[in-house]
């Protein structure tokens, strides 16, 4: 029994959810997202909760049942409040600067690297190392996100690169002196 898919979706005010076959479209006031469903799951509005129902209790249905809530909750969520990833650069010489509505990452290469902004993506650079990616879409920030830390994965020896805020990177010994 899927418990997250059981769930019921609260619908704020000034969100606009429209249900047709075979996908979700959420309008709110950060803008709009559209989610295609499998055929078999069915969502039902009643007054300002969604739900989301499963045809029977085969594996495949259960695991279709929570993946649905969840995705059209995130949808919801992204709308009204929108998603952001922090990130941390660490190293000497290591920065990012906004060009425009571009990034630009200098992270120890002999070329800066030019990060174009995609769309529905905003990024706001806090200090010199600290780069925040906004969006409406939680899969595109998280991607986004993990595109620009495998610029430059923090190393295990003394920490360089770039890394979530927060993210706890085990370091190693060096070399021993013989």
């Amino acid at each position: 029994m899927s418990r997250v898919g059981l769930r019921p979706i609260e619908v704020p005010e000034g969100v606009e959810v429209t249900l047709e076959p075979g996908g979700v479209t959420v309008k709110g006031p950060k803008g709009t997202l559209h989610q295609a469903i499998h055929p078999d799951m069915r969502i039902v509005r009643e007054d300002s909760v969604l739900r989301v129902e499963r045809p029977s209790d085969e594996r495949t249905h259960r695991a279709l049942h929570g993946l649905t809530r969840t995705l059209v909750a995130n949808m919801v969520e992204g709308v009204t409040k929108g998603f952001e990833k922090q990130l941390e650069i660490q190293g000497m010489g290591y920065r990012a600067m906004l060009q425009g509505k571009d990034l630009t990452l200098h992270l120890g290469h002999s070329y800066p690297i030019e990060y174009k902004t995609p769309e529905g993506i905003e990024f706001e650079v806090s200090g010199r190392n600290i780069i925040i990616v906004r969006g409406i879409d939680k899969q595109q920030v998280g991607q986004v996100a993990a595109e620009i830390r495998a610029f430059r994965k923090p190393e295990p020896y003394k920490g360089k690169g770039v890394r979530y805020v927060g993210e706890v990177v085990r370091r190693k010994v060096g070399k021993t002196g013989v």
